[in-house]
């Protein structure tokens, strides 16, 4: 698995994190690993694809409301994209 703390085009969701909302880092892992897994199954290979950035906001936006089950918020996340 990728390092939460990876900087770089390939993890955006470190990019889009809002000042003022901290995760843990196991939260970040959590997040991270829901967004690799959601990028797969929407074959979106482009990190900087604005698909990806608007799915790494969702599974943050998803995570802020409380979730923290990888599964559940990759789930959440790809049918939210697929509307």
């Amino acid at each position: 698995m990728l390092s939460p703390y990876r900087s770089g085009p390939s993890l955006p969701v470190n990019t889009v994190l809002e000042e003022g909302y901290w995760f843990t880092p196991e939260d970040v892992a959590v997040l991270t690993q829901a967004f690799e897994r959601a990028l797969g199954e929407l074959g979106v290979r482009d990190r900087k694809d604005p698909a990806a950035i608007a799915l790494a906001k969702l599974v943050i936006h998803l995570a802020k409301e409380g979730e923290r089950d990888p599964a559940r918020l990759c789930e959440r996340a790809v049918t939210l994209m697929s509307k």
